[in-house]
């Protein structure tokens, strides 16, 4: 396994995300957004049929690579959690939420990441945040989120929304992402990747574009 203090794994992305399992369909999803530019290609990593991660805080991109290769191969949230952590002599400084494609779980806020700070963990889905505003934002999304119904992707969504509506970042609005993945009947698969870079208001263009997306799809 990559040794993960590499300095060009290293960035800082305080932030707030939610990962999620719908399970009807199986699929997995990130929902992110945050004050940092360029969200999407650091924080959101999602592979169908194995789990989904984010990686944030200072950002470490193989605790997203990494671990789906250990979920693949079949280790439980928690355990492929401690497994990068023990080799990480940064880890206090990382917030990371994984789940798997059976429901299960894990998350971890390092003492070194910024307040506000922490995680929630609840039934499918795990959600997290750094440098926010104050515990609402998490609190907000897990409640969205458990009243929400329909498809991943539109419950994502208004889990990221509800974060927004109460604060979000505390050091503002630059970007948002949203990833699902799924695998179908008929052995192919479908995935959603939708981003929002250098934008005052990430958060309300990702629900255009998506409403775009969903709308196209219909056709």
């Amino acid at each position: 396994m990559s040794k993960l203090n590499e300095d060009a794994a290293l960035n800082v992305f305080a932030t707030f995300s939610m990962v999620a399992r719908c399970p009807k369909t199986f699929s997995l999803g990130v929902c992110t957004s945050s004050a940092a530019p360029a969200v999407r290609s650091r924080v959101p990593h999602v592979e169908a049929e194995v789990g989904a991660i984010a990686t944030q805080a200072n950002t470490n991109l193989l605790y997203g690579l990494d671990g789906l290769k250990l979920l693949k191969k079949g280790f439980f949230p928690q355990i492929a959690l401690e497994n990068l952590l023990i080799e990480d002599a940064d880890r206090e400084t990382r917030q990371v939420i994984i789940i798997d494609k059976q429901g299960r779980t894990a998350a971890f806020t390092g003492k070194g990441t910024f307040n506000w700070k922490g995680h929630i963990i609840g039934e499918d889905y795990t959600v997290a945040g750094n440098m926010l505003v104050g515990s609402r934002v998490i609190e907000a999304m897990a409640q969205a989120f458990e009243g929400s119904e329909g498809k991943l992707a539109e419950r994502l969504m208004e889990a990221l929304e509800a974060g927004q509506e109460v604060g979000g970042d505390r050091r503002g609005k630059t970007s948002a992402a949203l990833v699902v993945a799924n695998k179908e009947q008929n052995g192919t698969s479908s995935f959603i990747d939708l981003n929002v870079d250098q934008h005052q208001n990430p958060v309300k263009e990702l629900r255009r574009i998506f409403n775009v997306y969903i709308r196209s799809k219909l056709i």
